[in-house]
């Protein structure tokens, strides 16, 4: 059986090829340093729906990539609360949506401050709070006192994927990550994101929580890199769409002597993408930006103004009166009047599909917008 990684002596002395990255590396920083200098050329509103965007964004993917569906609304709306941003329909979150968006506002607001073993165990604890993951009860808030195996398949036939150190070794191994995570090395704090998310999955210091931890960190290493908390890519919604190469490639790191040049290349790669796609986040909050200017004197109801947003922040399916009535809590006549209110005033049309169920969708022409930075 392949040996792990983590089993051959002074395993952290990690190696790649510099040569491979550094062309890959130049091109994330440039993106990178682009996207800011577009963000710094916006307006502050359009700057905070943004980084609102983006958040609440990176909360639901890094979510989903274990499998874990939150609410939307409930997550933007406690972050909103937490920013300082009030828009129309905002809900309460339950303890879970709230533990997952402290940790990651404390990983990226609080970017510049150390990550200690407390502010970890303070992590942890805030993706647990009620000190279960599921149906199981989980040691919460310290690091895990049983051995951990990550495996797949029906009991019985089970087929195991990684192996993680014994819990023996959880409070030796963390000090050490800590204390190279908080000392200024001169590696580019981009590779660092990169070789921290690696080395604290290959610890796996707790029963749970450990890949949406190392993705805060990651978080926390790509702000201190941008030299600031606003949060304008979302690394996390990237590794969804490649989820599947995501666990492949850190399965088969897993088994290198220290040489983990082709994860940096699959991190950095994917760090691109998610900058790349960035752009298109940001159109459509300009496009949003757009049709609340032209509509500024139009007279819409909370209700309107509240539905209208959800089409512009991605709406799930189609648009029918009766999911208008549930969204806004009202009648479906009153959802039928609301609507029909919208397509004479040009803003919403029926779809010309027939069927039992009406559809509608919103009218406004998405229009080309070059994003340029300020010069």
């Amino acid at each position: 059986m392949k040996k792990y990684i983590y089993q051959y002596k002074n395993w952290t002395d990690f190696t790649w090829n510099e040569q491979d990255i550094q062309l890959l590396l130049g091109r994330v920083r440039h993106l990178q340093g682009k996207l800011l200098g577009q963000m710094d050329a916006l307006g502050f509103s359009l700057r905070q729906e943004t980084l609102l965007s983006t958040l609440t964004s990176d909360v639901l993917k890094s979510s989903e990539i274990e499998g874990e569906k939150l609410d939307y609304d409930q997550v933007r709306s406690s972050i909103a609360r937490r920013l300082g941003i009030e828009y129309a329909g905002m809900v309460y979150a339950d303890k879970n949506t709230e533990g997952v968006v402290d940790m990651m506002l404390d990983a990226t607001q609080n970017y510049d401050k150390p990550l200690d073993e407390e502010r970890l165990f303070d992590w942890h604890a805030a993706l647990f709070p009620m000190g279960r993951s599921g149906n199981h009860k989980i040691d919460v808030a310290c690091y895990r006192k049983d051995e951990m195996q990550i495996v797949s398949g029906a009991m019985g036939n089970e087929k195991v994927h990684y192996q993680a150190p014994p819990p023996n070794v959880m409070k030796k191994e963390m000090d050490q990550f800590l204390d190279w995570l908080n000392s200024d090395t001169k590696i580019d704090l981009i590779l660092k994101a990169a070789i921290a998310h690696f080395w604290f999955i290959i610890i796996h210091p707790f029963d749970d929580g450990n890949g949406r931890i190392a993705r805060a960190i990651s978080d926390l290493m790509l702000a201190r890199s941008d030299g600031s908390s606003q949060r304008f890519y979302s690394l996390s919604s990237q590794i969804l769409i490649e989820r599947k190469n995501y666990y492949s490639i850190l399965q088969k790191t897993q088994h290198s002597t220290g040489d983990i040049t082709e994860w940096l290349n699959w991190f950095l790669s994917c760090l691109e993408r998610a900058l790349i796609a960035t752009e298109e986040t940001l159109k459509k909050v300009l496009h949003k930006a757009d049709f609340w200017d032209k509509h500024k004197e139009t007279l819409l109801n909370a209700r309107q103004r509240l539905m209208l947003n959800k089409l512009f922040d991605g709406f799930d399916g189609k648009l029918t009166t009766s999911k208008w009535a549930k969204l806004t809590k009202t009648s479906t006549d009153t959802a039928l009047r609301d609507i029909k209110d919208l397509i004479e005033k040009g803003i919403l049309t029926q779809d010309e599909a027939g069927g039992r169920s009406v559809n509608y969708t919103l009218v406004y022409r998405m229009l080309s917008i070059e994003i340029k930075s300020k010069k």
